[in-house]
């Protein structure tokens, strides 16, 4: 949780370009004739939401006790969809009862049998639809200041913490009255020998299992009749293997920052991985969305919605669902106010036209591949 909200690989410049890029775009404003009224609304992966923002899957959120339900209820609360890492705190029915647009989150984890538990407990769960995250291979991080976490939080670890956790009685208030502890097993990623790993033990067979093929994406696109999403597209021609797939989405995504450093900006890859695919799936952006005219900024360059993380994790570890509601309240009023300021009516209308795009701005990934 500590690297999803402050941290990056490495030095740190996919991090810092995935916020810096959309500085570099501007705007071209109408005057007179704006609407009185602007639509917010959009459809994704068949599920009509009420402003393009849907919460990205983040393992691990126990940061307040109601860690990803807090967070769900947020989403629904502001008519939009949630994804559930496989990593999560909660289990993923927990979640899918807080808000019904739930897509849940798939990292390639084991044997082909292994991941057809996972579709099948997806399936019996009732989620909206799957997202197989593929932008997080490996972990290569220099000391951010990461204090250290316990595997387990057994006595000997919570005596090594109780001089922090009392210079923060509010934090512990909030734990007590819920009745519980911070919990760091993903209940998500349970096995026939382990029932309720922890995140370490579950991330060790994450990381120990064999990267999966473009045969095994397709393979597993077929095990789930429902919205599929690709989370982690760069390059135009990974975009082209994703639509030959059979994907109904992707996500221009470098896992914020989090995977190989040196990545260019996601808002930069946007452009042509949209241009690639040409409307025969959507495509969503993952990555440095800070404020609502951002969204916008992206939805003009291809974008049917955008997928937040670190922005909705502050509000979570702040004020748990009215954090999560604030952060999506401020997005939604800068994205109402953009599209103001555009003479737009709707999302839907945003264009290319209606963003400055300096020369160089956008990588185009993988056009030779």
């Amino acid at each position: 949780m500590y690297k999803a909200l402050l941290a990056g690989s490495e030095r740190g410049v996919t991090l810092d370009d995935n916020v810096a890029a959309f500085s570099e775009l501007g705007f071209a404003p109408r005057i007179a004739a704006q609407a009185v009224e602007r639509d917010l609304t959009t459809t994704v992966m068949g599920k009509r939401i009420a402003l393009p923002v849907i919460l990205s899957p983040v393992g691990v959120q126990a940061v307040h006790p109601e860690a990803e339900v807090a967070a769900a209820r947020a989403a629904e609360a502001h008519g939009t969809a949630i994804g559930l890492s496989s990593f999560a705190s909660k289990p993923l029915g927990e979640v899918v009862a807080a808000n019904p647009q739930t897509f849940f989150q798939l990292c390639w984890s084991g044997t082909r049998d292994e991941m057809s538990r996972s579709v099948e407990a997806a399936r019996v769960a009732g989620v909206a639809g799957l997202i197989l995250t593929l932008d997080w291979s490996f972990s290569h991080h220099r000391d951010w200041g990461s204090p250290r976490i316990p595997e387990r939080l057994d006595w000997r670890a919570k005596a090594k913490l109780a001089p922090q956790v009392a210079r923060r009685p509010c934090w512990l208030f909030d734990w007590i009255r819920s009745g519980s502890m911070p919990d760091l097993t993903v209940p998500n990623m349970a096995t026939a020998t382990s029932p309720k790993p922890t995140f370490f033990e579950a991330y060790a067979r994450w990381m120990q299992a064999a990267p999966p093929t473009w045969d095994d994406v397709r393979w597993l696109r077929q095990q789930w009749v429902g919205p599929f999403m690709l989370k982690g597209v760069m390059r135009v021609d990974d975009a082209r293997r994703a639509v030959d797939a059979g994907v109904s989405a992707l996500s221009v995504s470098n896992h914020g920052g989090n995977n190989l450093d040196g990545t260019p900006a996601s808002i930069r890859a946007l452009p042509a991985v949209a241009e690639a695919v040409d409307g025969e799936v959507e495509v969503l952006l993952d990555g440095g969305i800070r404020r609502g005219s951002d969204v916008v900024k992206a939805i003009a360059l291809g974008a049917r919605a955008v997928m937040i993380g670190r922005a909705y994790l502050w509000g979570l570890s702040a004020a748990g669902q009215a954090g999560v509601e604030n952060v999506l309240d401020i997005l939604r009023d800068g994205i109402d106010s953009t599209l103001l300021g555009l003479g737009r009516s709707s999302v839907r209308e945003l264009s290319r036209e209606d963003v400055l795009v300096p020369d160089g701005f956008v990588r185009r990934l993988g056009v030779d591949g």
